[in-house]
């Protein structure tokens, strides 16, 4: 897992490896476990309800993230149709490809307006081990300049191994 971004405090991250789905991330201390349903692996901040990290882990027989499309087309997609509600106005800010360990991630950002509040996330996507992944965080928009730095480093944490296998 690589290290925390440098902005980031390191007694502030927990890490997650998760050897059976076969990816690790880090999420802030003090974010209380959830369970979501279809979701693998859910953090939320208590106080903060919008403060969140998400996992999502479902079976593909692509190879790589690109089989899906550009950054852009499968953000767009994934914001629209997955990512927020029925009805919220979604605007995309930037989708990105990047290569860790020889493997593709698209990472991107949007912004999901409802009725009541604005929630700014950020996504990581990848496939691997028969998996698509996708890792989504973000806050309420009205504290995005505070929490920013900390999402980063939990969207720049993410990856996904080669089968992590557990020992038995």
């Amino acid at each position: 897992m690589p290290p925390p971004s440098s902005t980031a405090d390191k007694g502030a991250f927990v890490p997650l490896k998760d050897t059976q789905d076969g990816y690790s991330l880090l999420y802030p201390f003090g974010w209380q476990e959830v369970t979501v349903r279809g979701q693998d692996q859910v953090f939320k901040d208590v106080i903060e309800p919008l403060e969140s990290v998400a996992v999502a882990v479902v079976p593909t027989d692509k190879q790589t993230v690109s089989d899906f499309g550009s950054p852009a087309e499968v953000a767009v997609t994934l914001a629209d149709r997955v990512l927020s509600a029925p009805g919220q106005e979604v605007r995309l800010i930037k989708a990105e490809k990047s290569t860790r360990d020889e493997r593709e991630y698209y990472r991107f950002e949007f912004v999901a307006k409802g009725k009541t509040f604005q929630r700014h996330a950020l996504v990581a996507v990848a496939v691997g081990n028969g998996n698509f992944y996708t890792l989504v965080t973000g806050s309420n928009e009205r504290r995005w300049n505070k929490m920013q730095d900390k999402l980063n480093t939990i969207i720049d944490s993410f990856t996904v191994g080669n089968s992590y296998v557990a020992e038995t």
